[in-house]
């Protein structure tokens, strides 16, 4: 896309923000999203007092007297086809092509979710839970079940969709107007600087934001050596990874925690996996890259990489670092079902937040450097692909978490499940599925029973299962090139650059050689006492 056009588009997504915002002011003149705050805030707490007078019993009659009944268990298949068809279609050879188009990918998508919208609607007869604005028990009516479909798009888009990708559009936009260019010496020490570096980034930027400032600077000091792939896959092990777990905008499977009621800081007391997986990656790359990869370099290009260097230069920091920062106080401190500290118990309205956070891109847009988007290739592909599946991953995955809200306590009695066991089975899946729905899913599994009934999103999950459910899914989605969203960007932008990365199982040869046993070894230190 050339300058003008890309100006264009960066043009019509003020516009569309700013007719955005202009809505909702016209929907809080009518009282809209603070009476959806308050629907959320009263069914909430009268879920509660429920509980605290007469146990899960009443729990379980709340909602006018009728009682949930979740779906069968082959009402997953759209889910598992959908994860299926991300995990195969890039990589066989017939369709890896088609798959790259988004409009091929939003098709797949939204016709799985359709396909479990249709079974809502014509072949469920039982009341199902309803959880936007407020916890409620939707009955069944005679004919087609419009009130089921209202329900699960309800608790989808509504509550989990909305608030998840306008924090990944914000995080992917506003990061791709910092640039960081320049040329040092690509030696191991520097190398793992850069990794560290993002590791940080990851947890206050998001691993996208992370990956998209810093990658192409390490390519640029990289270009001088021929062996620059395993530096590549330990920049996704880190930054695209396991640094982003100190923070609910860090990875996007803590996100939907923090949706569901885990608190903004919690993570925080991650701070001792996240040093020791981190810090022991380090150490093995630097490692590696001392006393081999950079021994395999010929001297005339370790004298190139010596002598041609230039200083890093940091451009659009200073329009966008404001904003980033803007971004992670609107997520910690307009959260609806939180009152906002000082304020004398004052709630945000509904989406408060998300029309913050899409300000905030408008700013970043309209007075953002043009010339930092170009020479960083910006572009909304990645965020769109992201977009698209994800509307149909959370419409398809609401008959399992339907199904793990109603038997998940028992599977946990039956199986007893720790933190470790948690840990791996969440790693595991996260590994080849996308971390988000795989985190989600064991977090309702997790839940305390009485919370799970009343309905409240609490993360009503005891600590250390949650630690190993929060460690899984974040650290583990570095197994695979699939297993998180920037692993594939990144792998493209290297490739781009001219580094040859490995295959689909080439790279998993790395992260098993070197993840498994750091995993492992964490797992022995922080979780199986739990």
């Amino acid at each position: 896309m050339n300058r003008a056009g890309w100006w264009q588009r960066g043009n019509t997504v003020v516009l569309a923000i700013l007719a955005l915002a202009l809505a909702y002011g016209a929907s809080l003149f009518y009282h809209l999203p603070q009476g959806w705050t308050e629907a959320a805030l009263g069914h909430a707490a009268g879920a509660e007092h429920a509980v605290a007078e007469t146990g899960v019993a009443a729990a379980e009659a709340h909602g006018d007297g009728h009682h949930a009944s979740p779906p069968p268990y082959w009402t997953v298949v759209p889910f598992i086809v959908l994860l299926g068809c991300i995990a195969v279609l890039p990589l066989m050879h017939k369709t890896e092509h088609w798959w790259e188009e988004n409009i091929n990918r939003f098709k797949v998508a939204a016709g799985l979710g359709l396909v479990t919208l249709a079974y809502y609607a014509f072949f469920h007869h039982a009341p199902i839970e309803a959880h936007w604005p407020g916890h409620a028990v939707v009955p069944a009516t005679g004919g087609v079940q419009w009130g089921f479909v209202k329900a699960i798009l309800g608790n989808a888009i509504l509550q989990e969709y909305i608030p998840f990708i306008v924090l990944l559009f914000s995080l992917y936009v506003i990061a791709g107007g910092v640039r960081i260019q320049g040329d040092l010496t690509a030696n191991p020490i520097t190398n793992a600087s850069f990794m560290a570096v993002g590791g940080l980034l990851a947890s206050f930027i998001g691993t996208t934001g992370a990956a998209m400032v810093l990658i192409r600077p390490l390519l640029e000091t990289n270009r001088e050596r021929k062996h620059v792939a395993h530096t590549v896959i330990f920049f996704i092990f880190i930054v695209c990874n396991c640094g982003g777990c100190l923070l609910p905008i860090g990875d996007p499977p803590l996100f939907l925690g923090y949706l569901n009621g885990v608190d903004f800081t919690w993570t925080l007391s991650l701070w001792k996996e996240w040093v020791f997986v981190n810090g022991a990656i380090l150490v093995v790359y630097t490692l590696l890259d001392h006393f081999y990869f950079h021994r395999q370099e010929t001297i005339a290009d370790v004298q190139r990489d010596i002598t041609q260097t230039r200083k890093l230069q940091i451009s659009g920091l200073a329009v966008n670092g404001p904003l980033l920062l803007g971004v992670v106080l609107a997520v910690a401190l307009l959260d609806p079902s939180k009152a906002v500290p000082g304020t004398g118990g004052w709630h945000p309205p509904m989406y408060l937040r998300e029309v913050v956070q899409l300000a905030l891109v408008a700013a970043s847009l309209q007075f953002g450097s043009r010339q930092v988007r170009k020479d960083n290739n910006f572009n909304y592909a990645a965020i769109i692909e992201v977009a698209a599946l994800f509307v149909g991953i959370f419409i398809c995955m609401q008959p399992a978490l339907q199904i793990l809200n109603a038997n998940g306590a028992d599977i946990v009695e039956k199986f007893k499940l720790g933190p470790a066991q948690f840990f791996w089975a969440t790693g595991a899946l996260s590994s080849f599925l996308d971390n988000a729905p795989t985190y989600l899913v064991f977090f309702q599994t997790a839940q305390d029973p009485a919370s799970a009934l009343s309905g409240a999103h609490t993360g009503h999950v005891p600590a250390a299962i949650l630690s190993g459910i929060s460690l899984g899914s974040v650290f583990m989605g570095a197994m695979t090139y699939i297993g998180n969203g920037p692993n594939f960007m990144v792998k493209a932008i290297a490739e781009k650059s001219g580094v040859k990365m490995p295959s689909f199982f080439g790279y998993m040869m790395w992260s098993c050689c070197v993840l498994l046993p750091i995993m492992a070894a964490m797992n022995w230190l922080f979780l199986a006492e739990g």
